[in-house]
């Protein structure tokens, strides 16, 4: 499935220079909405997943609706200060800046399987911090997934061989 018609760029978003790869023409196709969510979890094949984890924001779109079909929990990753229970935390870089992702102390039990989902994966400052705390809590990451790899960046380079997976690749 062809879904580069439906991500459009927009120029100098958030600061210039950014490139951002807006998914909302993707979100607003019920079918191709559908479809990505479909080959998300192709691309998951037979592994066993106890906890699908979002990032926080874009990422908890197909998260949950993979979490569900993969009869997973959701874990919603979040920026600091989102979360209202005990958290654990790790600061990143990314493209365009600096910040702070928590997850609750309590959402992945030692040994559980994770599987990371985000929209992008760009410089992979988010990832890698996304998959420390998951290994942090005791989990193991089976997968990070993403719609998007913008493989210029070499985000994947941080990531520590985790296997990775996109729909697309930019």
């Amino acid at each position: 499935m062809d879904f580069q018609p439906f991500i459009r760029d927009i120029v100098d978003f958030p600061k210039p220079g950014v490139v951002f790869k807006d998914i909302t023409p993707l979100l607003q196709n019920h079918k191709m909405l559908l479809k990505a969510c479909d080959q998300l979890l192709d691309m998951v094949q037979d592994q066993k997943v106890d906890k699908v984890v979002g990032v926080d924001s874009r990422g908890f779109i197909f998260a949950p609706l993979m979490a569900s079909r993969l009869q997973a929990g959701f874990v919603p990753v979040r920026k600091k200060g989102k979360l209202p229970f005990s958290t654990l935390k790790a600061s990143y870089e990314l493209e365009y800046g600096q910040d702070i992702l928590e997850i609750h102390t309590d959402a992945i039990a030692k040994g559980e399987k994770v599987l990371v989902h985000d929209d992008v994966l760009a410089t992979g400052g988010t990832a890698k911090a996304v998959c420390e705390l998951v290994e942090k809590l005791g989990g193991e990451v089976v997968q990070c997934n993403f719609l998007i790899h913008l493989t210029y960046l070499r985000g994947d380079e941080k990531l520590n061989g985790h296997q990775i997976r996109s729909l697309l690749q930019y």
